[in-house]
């Protein structure tokens, strides 16, 4: 039986480009995320724009016995589980966060203790089987901390952390581990923010992700111009650093 690729948050703006990326390819998915009825639509788009078969699965990220029930589904599957794309994340309210412990715990568990109990799951899977993928969507907020979302950029430094750790473990194990940090992508996640620029089509980035895991890449920033970006950001001294409003 031909393998099939998981995408945990797969109704966000890069899961769609990367789906859509994957599908042209010839690759079946496995759609996963809260939104059933958007799901089966994202789902009928795949299987009618490009012919692959793409099921679905309504998941809960934040339910670990979800994680449980979806990863024993998976491992017993006759069809093989060829890789996983984790695109969950919840940008959340700085400001909110800050004073209301509740918004800071769903900024940290969304976009990092979940993603890693979920994902030592399936990692599993795959290094028992000796091969396959993960493209973990980390972000440019997670280099260095700022002011404006430290919170949000702390969940997602540790989510980079995690990822880089994964990939030391499963590479002995022929698995790769593609880590990705994305900047401004116009999904709904950065509708009408403000202070936006150089703002990504995500089908572009879907496309420039899975290229890169095709060519073994381990690291990438999309746009690739992150990368100077936030190369600059991080060589600041940390006493001027401090004292800009960023």
């Amino acid at each position: 039986m031909t393998e099939r690729i998981l995408i945990l948050g797969a109704t966000s703006g890069i899961a769609r480009g990367i789906a859509h990326a994957l599908a042209r390819r010839g690759h079946d998915l496995l759609l996963a995320a809260r939104d059933g009825a958007e799901l089966e639509r994202i789902a009928a788009d795949l299987r009618i724009r490009h012919g692959i078969e793409a099921g679905v699965v309504v998941l809960d990220v934040l339910d670990e016995a979800q994680h449980e029930v979806l990863a024993g589904a998976l491992a017993g599957d006759e069809r093989p589980l060829g890789g996983v794309v984790c695109a969950v994340g919840y940008l959340g309210d700085q400001e909110r966060a800050f004073e209301d412990p509740r918004e800071a715990r769903r900024i940290l568990d969304v976009n990092f203790t979940a993603p890693v109990l979920l994902l030592n799951r399936l990692a599993a899977i795959l290094e028992a089987r000796g091969q396959g993928w993960i493209i973990g969507i980390a972000s440019v907020a997670g280099d260095r901390g700022r002011q404006s979302n430290f919170v949000y950029g702390a969940a997602k430094g540790g989510f980079a952390l995690y990822l880089q750790g994964l990939r030391n473990r499963l590479f002995r194990h022929g698995v790769q581990v593609l880590s990705v940090k994305p900047g401004f992508v116009d999904t709904a996640m950065t509708w009408g923010l403000p202070g936006l620029f150089l703002v990504a089509d995500p089908m572009a980035v879907g496309e420039r992700i899975v290229r890169a895991r095709e060519r073994g890449r381990d690291t990438i920033y999309v746009p690739w111009f992150w990368r100077g970006i936030m190369t600059l950001i991080r060589a600041l001294p940390e006493p001027l650093f401090k004292r800009l409003s960023l």
